[in-house]
């Protein structure tokens, strides 16, 4: 059985960082691409970021490029995405979710990705 467990979140100020991570179970997080995504107060599931599973290529939406950092632990078995000069904007809860392709899906398709954990939140505050 697919489970995905994140953890990690919490309350930070902005500019500040946290590290959030993504234990799975019941799979190998290097043979699939993984992603995380967002679901602000009031909005919808957002892409975030993907890695492939050559762990080779990742991608990220524009509005947290440079500020945030996608890895993965194979040995732990878990994907983490590093977040740092942090702005109230991203407050979400986050998930991370589990692609059935070695490839990065389109984000249209990850964000109707069923495999995803129960999310760990986000707040940033001023």
């Amino acid at each position: 059985e697919v489970q995905l467990v994140e953890s990690g979140g919490g309350l930070v100020y902005t500019g500040g960082s946290l590290r959030l991570s993504c234990a799975a179970s019941g799979f190998i997080v290097s043979q699939s691409a993984m992603s995380l995504l967002r679901q602000a107060p009031g909005k919808g599931l957002e892409w975030v970021s993907s890695m492939n599973a050559g762990g080779a290529i990742t991608n990220y939406r524009d509005s947290v490029k440079d500020r945030f950092t996608i890895s993965r632990d194979n040995a732990k078995n878990t994907l983490y995405l590093q977040m740092d000069k942090l702005k109230v904007e991203d407050t979400a809860v986050y998930y991370c979710a589990k692609a059935s392709t070695k490839y990065i899906p389109s984000p249209e398709v990850i964000v109707a990705e069923p495999r995803r954990g129960q999310g760990t939140r986000v707040t940033v505050s001023s």
